[in-house]
């Protein structure tokens, strides 16, 4: 065995290559959908720290870690400092770290249920998937942001709240998981529009090389706008005027930047997301609070 492949990585460069930054949205939804629960965190305080665990430290960070290894390639050309390329996680540890924290996280999630873990099982295929030949997903701007969109989102919010319930979450919390989904669609494709030389370069079909710049903007603001809209119309329905409201006006604040960010998407596509999801995720809460009561009773 040559050298790269006996030495190990260190702490630092295996905490860099699971992109902490990245675990707060998952960790977010997973908070959400544990208050639509209605069930007091006091009773399953347990639960939810190991759910938030589940969430962000391991689901998210094997998706991190298998990204890095699939795109080490590439990243040894245009990012080189990076953990994998620059030798500091040497030889096949990179492979080795996404078997082990994805065992870890099937070993956690089966502890939690199994409806947490079917949906810790599926995130982890379309983490895999996203990433690994020959699927690539995220060679595909509408596949690969919908499997990041899904498992960032949806199935978080789902697994706060089937820890909290111990079982399948109601419909009404599936619902909203799902429709929050579809809206992070628009917030990956913001993530595109940085990289749009690169990705052509490349060969990666996201939605700003498929479509074009202005169109993907446009698709990209409406389909974060279209199941908000959705979800307000819900929370009158289900006699909720205060989310409702909370809802609406996150929305309208969504849309003066979207006017905004359609005039100039290059270079506004990360000041947009910066604000925008910021609201986006302060809804995702409000319409999780809307629901709690149901849970309740």
């Amino acid at each position: 065995m040559n050298n790269s492949m006996a030495a190990r990585p260190t702490p630092s460069a295996v905490l860099e290559v699971l992109h902490p930054i990245t675990w707060f949205p998952p960790m977010w939804a997973f908070g959400c959908g544990v208050v639509s629960s209605g069930v007091p965190i006091s009773q399953r305080w347990p639960e939810v720290v190991a759910g938030i665990v589940l969430c962000g430290p391991l689901l998210v960070a094997t998706s991190q870690v298998v990204n890095d290894w699939y795109d080490r390639h590439v990243d040894a050309i245009n990012e080189p400092n990076r953990p994998i390329p620059s030798g500091r996680i040497p030889g096949r540890w990179g492979l080795y770290l996404s078997f082990m924290w994805t065992a870890a996280s099937l070993l956690l999630a089966s502890m939690l249920g199994a409806w947490v873990f079917g949906a810790a099982a599926l995130g982890l295929v379309l983490a895999w998937m996203y990433s690994m030949p020959p699927f690539r997903l995220k060679q595909n701007g509408w596949l690969g942001n919908g499997a990041c969109a899904i498992t960032y989102e949806g199935f978080a919010w789902f697994t706060g709240a089937a820890v909290m319930v111990g079982g399948l979450p109601p419909w009404w919390i599936v619902t909203l998981a799902l429709l929050y989904s579809a809206g992070a669609h628009g917030i990956m494709t913001l993530n595109d529009f940085k990289s749009i030389e690169g990705d052509i370069k490349t060969g990666v079909g996201s939605l700003p090389v498929k479509l074009g710049v202005d169109n993907a903007a446009r698709v990209t603001c409406a389909v974060m706008a279209i199941p908000q809209v959705i979800v307000i119309a819900l929370l009158l329905a289900w006699d909720r005027p205060i989310q409702a409201g909370i809802v609406g006006f996150v929305l309208v604040a969504q849309l003066a930047l979207m006017v905004r960010f359609l005039r100039a998407p290059v270079e506004r596509a990360t000041w947009f997301s910066g604000l925008g999801v910021a609201l986006y995720v302060s809804g995702m809460m409000a319409s999780a609070v809307a629901v709690s009561s149901f849970g309740a009773a």
